[in-house]
């Protein structure tokens, strides 16, 4: 029997009536709690139900919805099958579904709202090997003539239904269950060519369990993690199986618009997230902070001194902080830090781990400072997760994404690539064993994709994307997700991808934040109706020119951007221009704006246009 399949059961066990998930009701809205048993008869409910279904060992389900409980339901009882459940972001078109239902060779499908249900309806005669549609949110609307389509409650009444020869079925092969069984299909948003199915493993799960056992202390009685990325995203899974493997409460997110008011509702002592979260904290700290009175101001910028010399400067190195300089903290926690974090709504926020794109040192540096744990990472759905990330133990270096995680090694090979091997490194990619021998070498060494180095005590120190990287025409490489990174930060910012590859200089797409953008141009009391006239007024493109130039001043001026257009929308996963990570598509960004981007290279473009 596989750990995983077990895991509820023991839990239920060791823990009984105490809250394992918290959510909101689809109805009422309001936050429910499901206790470690109630958790166990439903997860043997499904269980028993889709043996009903036909699932079969190693068959493969597939999930298209938003964060809810009857995922992680609907994963645990696929492991009791020794089956695979197969995610799919929710914000999937037709075409990406259909890709991974019939890729996956998935005979099941679980749907949450009203237009996955739609989709998943479509698919049906597009995907032959797709069966069964189970809707889990009740407010769906069946279509007329849907007669094999199940509710989720329709659906847990098959499994008490269940015979003793269905039962004795189960239990074999839960008993049968190995670690080197397929234990998920994670597919790859896709930047570029079609999503890749990354074949991890239960042993690949239990590797990163005890892994980060070894690097992260939690406590069951007092932590809860709130899940704000989806589940179908490696980091938000992996976090959260962790979790609960530490018998920690998880609060789920179910739409992502709440998340600010799920993090004051819930008060989470953690949570995994991507750099963006943490930039708008920052941006909104220090908007409050510049509208306040100067006394204020001093106030908090002797804090800030004070935060970053204890808990930069002793704390992160695990040295012992001198008495006077505790005292002045302790006197900062209580007058400012504690309710700058309360306003947040993470008061008693311990770990917050940090991943998938670059966080600038400066604003790690300042969330540190005021007492908020970013515990920045790195890693892939290829390796399970974590590569590396910030120890706990101290030592951790600003501008490095840590140390690799223990069983990981780490090396940098051609092109300064980074390579990667252990026992989280996934098995393969699903049906493409010509892609698996591109990137898992004869010696097990995964080829990651990006760049990067490692210092002289082994922290390791992203660099950029190999894929990303380009060349000028006059021979200079460019990084663009460091100048992207460095953009991001700024509060009229929202989305930038910078151009250049075989041009002569660097430009950038910029969109910017609206409500800032109005914000501003109320204030200088600039005429607009619309985004074109805001992104196309003389007085607003100065002013972002001079953020930019003030933000790469330091940076030698081939790195620099020369020229940029405001665009009057943002990137979306609707338009093809967005993964469902939200990374942008680069290839396909270029193609789509080429005759703005051929404008900004012409020799009568004017910046101030």
């Amino acid at each position: 029997m596989n750990k995983f399949a077990e895991l509820v059961a023991l839990q239920a066990t060791k823990y009984a009536g105490r809250e394992a998930l918290r959510y909101r009701d689809y109805v009422s809205g309001q936050w429910q709690s499901l206790s470690w048993s109630d958790m166990q008869v439903a997860v043997e409910r499904a269980a028993a139900a889709f043996g009903q279904h036909g699932i079969e060992e190693q068959g493969r389900m597939c999930v298209f919805t938003q964060n809810c409980p009857e995922i992680l339901i609907t994963h645990f009882a696929a492991f009791y099958h020794r089956a695979v459940p197969v995610p799919i972001y929710a914000t999937s078109s037709k075409d990406e579904a259909a890709y991974i239902v019939n890729d996956s060779g998935a005979t099941i499908i679980l749907v949450g709202d009203q237009r996955q249900y739609d989709i998943a309806l479509a698919l049906r005669d597009a995907c032959p090997t797709l069966r069964q549609i189970i809707i889990l949110d009740p407010q769906v609307k069946r279509a007329s003539g849907d007669e094999t389509t199940l509710f989720w409650d329709e659906f847990l009444a098959w499994g008490d239904r269940l015979d003793e020869k269905g039962r004795q079925l189960l239990e074999a092969r839960r008993a049968a269950g190995m670690d080197g069984d397929l234990m998920y299909l994670i597919y790859t948003s896709g930047t570029t060519g079609v999503p890749k199915g990354v074949m991890l493993t239960h042993s690949n799960f239990n590797a990163a369990m005890w892994a980060h056992g070894e690097r992260i202390p939690m406590d069951d009685e007092s932590d809860i993690s709130l899940s704000f990325l989806p589940f179908s995203h490696i980091f938000e899974l992996g976090w959260t199986m962790y979790c609960l493997t530490k018998g920690v409460r998880v609060a789920i997110n179910h739409n992502p618009k709440e998340i600010q008011r799920a993090v004051r509702e819930v008060q989470p002592t953690c949570m995994c997230s991507v750099p963006r979260f943490w930039e708008k904290v920052y941006t909104a700290i220090n908007d409050n902070l510049a509208a306040a009175k100067p006394v204020v101001r001093i106030l908090v910028k002797r804090a800030l001194a004070v935060g970053r010399s204890r808990n930069l400067k002793y704390v992160r190195m695990g040295r012992k902080v001198p008495v006077l300089l505790e005292k002045q903290y302790q006197y900062f926690e209580n007058k400012v830090f504690k309710r700058l974090r309360k306003a947040i709504g993470i008061e008693n926020g311990r770990f917050f781990p940090t991943a998938g794109a670059m966080l600038s040192d400066n604003i790690t540096e300042f969330l540190h400072a005021v007492g908020i744990n970013i515990v920045i990472g790195y890693g892939l759905s290829e390796t399970n997760a974590s590569v590396s990330f910030f120890s706990q133990q101290g030592g951790w270096t600003v501008g490095t994404v840590g140390t690799p995680i223990p069983g990981v090694e780490v090396k940098i090979g051609e092109s300064n690539e980074i390579l990667v091997k252990g026992p989280t490194v996934m098995r393969g990619y699903y049906n493409k064993p010509e892609e698996t021998a591109h990137v898992l070498d004869a010696d097990g060494w995964f080829h990651t994709g990006d760049c990067g180095e490692l210092t002289p005590n082994g922290e390791l120190i992203l660099t950029e994307r190999l894929k990303d990287m380009f060349k000028t025409s006059n021979g200079k490489y460019i990084a663009p997700q460091v100048l992207e990174t460095l953009l991001g930060q700024d509060k009229y910012v929202e989305q930038v991808t910078i151009i250049g590859d075989g041009r002569k200089y660097v430009s950038a797409l910029i969109v910017p934040d609206f409500e800032e953008l109005k914000a501003y141009a109320q204030k200088k009391k600039i005429a607009f109706k619309t985004h074109e006239d805001l992104v196309n007024h003389a007085d607003v493109r100065q002013m972002v020119e001079d953020r930019i130039n003030n933000y790469q001043r330091d940076m030698a001026s081939y790195e620099q951007i020369k020229r940029f257009v405001l665009l009057p929308r943002p990137f979306t996963m609707e338009a093809g221009e967005l993964t469902n990570t939200l990374k942008i598509k680069r290839a396909v960004i270029n193609k789509r704006y080429a005759m703005l981007i051929d404008a900004m290279y012409a020799a009568d473009f004017r910046k101030k246009k």
